[in-house]
């Protein structure tokens, strides 16, 4: 399905939209570990208009707001984070897992349900005014985004909010995120 792309209110609130975006997410009973139903978005990459219309939407709730940024955190945030930039012009910075880049890095180090994590940025990718926003494709918890708007805000960068594809709104990942009192957008949300 196509939508106007001078009407993109209508995307957002197109229940056909919605309706084939959740259709394409594969649930995966079991993954990684017994007892976890897995959100798979792979099947939404085999339809490039449907791909074009998540960009427009995931952008559209950022346009006229002044993001300079867009970050994306490691790894399945790299697969709209760019195209979301491009369609704000704004530039697209990496959060990865510590030593996937060169230095000259800034690190958070973070708890999670079973241990600890750190994530890195290249240190010169963020500068102080930059205005960001955070995508990744699922929100649950909300430790690795909070973690990353720590390290954004590190650097003097402003977190303008967070954009997902997919909120699992019966963990308490978009409250955790919403305390921060930025915006927290997703396309779809899960409420078990």
């Amino acid at each position: 399905m196509r939508f106007d792309k001078n009407d993109l209110s209508y995307l957002m609130a197109s229940d056909d939209f919605l309706k084939t975006l959740k259709s394409k997410i594969r649930e995966v009973p079991d993954f990684p570990i017994p007892g976890v139903l897995f959100k798979d978005i792979s099947p939404i990459f085999l339809d490039p208009q449907l791909i074009e219309n998540c960009v427009e939407a995931l952008a559209e709730q950022w346009k006229n707001q002044g993001v300079t940024k867009v970050i994306g955190i490691d790894s399945r945030g790299f697969l709209l984070g760019p195209q979301i930039a491009s369609k704000l012009n704004a530039g697209f910075v990496m959060v990865r897992k510590k030593g996937k880049l060169p230095p000259e890095t800034i690190s958070v180090t973070y708890e999670l349900e079973y241990g600890a994590a750190t994530l890195e940025s290249v240190k010169e990718s963020l500068s102080p005014g930059d205005k960001v926003i955070i995508h990744d494709d699922l929100l649950a918890t909300g430790g690795t985004a909070m973690a990353t708007a720590d390290m954004c805000r590190t650097l003097g960068a402003q977190v303008a909010g967070f954009s997902f594809i997919i909120s699992l709104d019966f963990l308490p990942g978009k409250a955790k995120l919403a305390q921060s009192g930025q915006p927290v957008h997703a396309l779809i949300n899960y409420s078990n």
